[in-house]
């Protein structure tokens, strides 16, 4: 809240916009409070009295990150009426929005801390806990999917949900690197080419031994 008398002289979402791009780009340790009043355009006093102290307003930029992010997918596990297409719609979605040239490269989530010093652990703790929500989302839809018939009874689907998240972490990683959007989409290629092999009840190969069943000794 501004002290009486001295209405504030800057547009607060305009300011955390920026503030979030250089999150963003710089991650939140190699991001200083003078390099975030420069961008900003803001005295540290303002800074401080807008959203209380670095750690709070980068809380604040990752709540406007997510939010562009959950636009960019369209709710896609929720909109497909099977649980493949809306994996493939949730990692396309996802990447087209790691490349796009109008924002920095990558998801801010993933990138911003995945290493800090032990006075940064809170926001450690915190990404770590925003990613850990993206799996939730991945595994309820996966079940839904098992609960639906869509997807086998025997499906790992906490595995296949860990595995879904990884690929999408590793894609941040990739866009954050340089690698162009066909790039991208050919890695989403291969990572759908595992999706029968983790869903599919597995074949006995000619010679294997039945569950349950002990080689006998010669």
């Amino acid at each position: 809240m501004s002290p009486r008398g001295r209405p504030r002289s800057f547009d607060r979402e305009t300011v955390l916009r920026v503030a979030m791009e250089l999150f963003w780009e710089h991650g939140y340790e190699a991001t200083s409070v003078s390099d975030l009043t420069a961008a900003m355009r803001i005295s540290a006093p303002s800074l401080y009295a807008a959203f209380g102290s670095k750690e709070e307003l980068f809380r604040e930029a990752v709540g406007l990150y997510n939010r562009a992010a959950d636009v960019s997918d369209q709710g896609a596990l929720e909109e497909h009426a099977t649980a493949r297409e809306a994996i493939e719609a949730w990692l396309r979605g996802h990447a087209d929005f790691y490349v796009d040239p109008s924002t920095p490269r990558g998801c801010m989530v993933v990138l911003a801390a995945t290493t800090c010093a032990e006075e940064n652990a809170r926001i450690r703790d915190f990404l770590s806990a925003c990613r850990a929500d993206g799996y939730r989302a991945v595994h309820v839809r996966l079940q839904r999917a098992v609960d639906e018939g869509d997807l086998p009874a025997r499906t790992d689907v906490a595995a296949m949900a860990s595995f879904y998240l990884t690929v999408l972490q590793g894609l941040s990683i990739q866009a954050s690197d340089g690698q162009s959007r066909a790039a991208i989409h050919k890695i989403i290629d291969c990572a759908l080419l595992a999706w029968d092999g983790m869903t599919e009840v597995p074949r006995r190969r000619p010679g294997s031994v039945k569950p349950g069943r002990q080689i006998e000794a010669s």
